[in-house]
Formats: C-alpha cells, sequence, structure tokens
C-alpha cells in the first residue's frame, strides 16, 4: 500500500540519517475508503493525489509548529505492508481526517518511492499559509484563501537518491 507521510525538511534530513521515517504509529495518508467516498469518482491517481494533497496540508502543519524549518512542504511517498497503514474508525467521516493513516513498526527509508517537495519560489506562499493556518483553523475566510494560495504550488517529485541535495549533505 502506497502512503504519504508529511515531514519538513529538518525531518526529511534526520530520517536521511538515521535510514527510517520513524517508529509507529507514524500518522500518513493513503487512498482510504473514506476517500474514496468522499470523492466519490475518480480514478486511482487521482485519489492518491488527493491523499498527497492531505499529507501536503499536514507537512503545513508541521512547518506552523516549527518556525526554524525551511519553508517549504515535503511529502515521502512510502510503501508498506497493506496491514501496516489502518485508518481510524471513529474519525472515518471526520472531514479534516479523510486518508489519514496510521502506520504501524519502523517505517524505512530504503521503501520510499519517492519525495515530493515545494520549489523555492513556493516559500513566500507557504510561509504565509503557515502563519494563517490558526486563523484559518478558526474559520477566518481571509486567513483559509491565505492557505488555500500554497496549494496553488504543486509539489515536485524527486528520486529517492535526490535526497541529500534535498537537505543539503549532496556533493
Amino acid at each position: 500500500m502506497r502512503v504519504y507521510v508529511p515531514l519538513t525538511l529538518p525531518g526529511l534530513a534526520e530520517a536521511y540519517k538515521t535510514g527510517e521515517l520513524g517508529a509507529g504509529p507514524l500518522l500518513a495518508y493513503a487512498v482510504t475508503p473514506a476517500l474514496r467516498e468522499w470523492y466519490l469518482s475518480g480514478d486511482i491517481e487521482e485519489l492518491e493525489y488527493a491523499a498527497l494533497n492531505r499529507a501536503a496540508l499536514a507537512s503545513l502543519r508541521l512547518l506552523a509548529a516549527d518556525a526554524g524549518a525551511a519553508r517549504r512542504r515535503v511529502v515521502v511517498a512510502v510503501d508498506v505492508a497493506d496491514g501496516a497503514a489502518v485508518a481510524d474508525p471513529d474519525r472515518a467521516l471526520d472531514p479534516s481526517a479523510l486518508g489519514e493513516v496510521r502506520v504501524t513498526g519502523t517505517v524505512r527509508l530504503a521503501k520510499a518511492a519517492a519525495v515530493h517537495v515545494d520549489s523555492d519560489d513556493a516559500e513566500e506562499d507557504v510561509t504565509a499559509a503557515a502563519d494563517a493556518l490558526e486563523a484559518a483553523d478558526a474559520g477566518d475566510d481571509d486567513a483559509q484563501f491565505v492557505v488555500d494560495g500554497a496549494e496553488d504550488h504543486e509539489l515536485l517529485w524527486y528520486a529517492t537518491q535526490e535526497i541529500p541535495n534535498l537537505v543539503g549533505l549532496g556533493g
């Protein structure tokens, strides 16, 4: 099963250093039955894109909590055993939890299929979105507009071999 793990660039650097995204339970996003139901139509690629975008929003939340992290959203796409990722049945219909899963066990970075990261030109909008997140969560429509502005930037795809360059350890 493909899951999308939200991180920050410092989190990705730590994963590169340790060789793992973390020990479970680890928050991730995937194509869950609730996500399928919410989007009603769409092929698997569209549903995976929706799960990736849910993870990108979770990465934005991580950035809002870490003022020192570079203002670029990071999502690692990783393949885990089917039974390793489980949605919380009590939150299945909660719109804020769509696609959310908990991954049990240690998730090795070697299982990653790709890394998705904002380009440098997204930093200004991502910074503004991270700053506006709390107000948007409280119902401020103007703040929500700012948060949505980060979504205008597509995350770029990187091969896992490019992680050292992404985290500043490349040669």
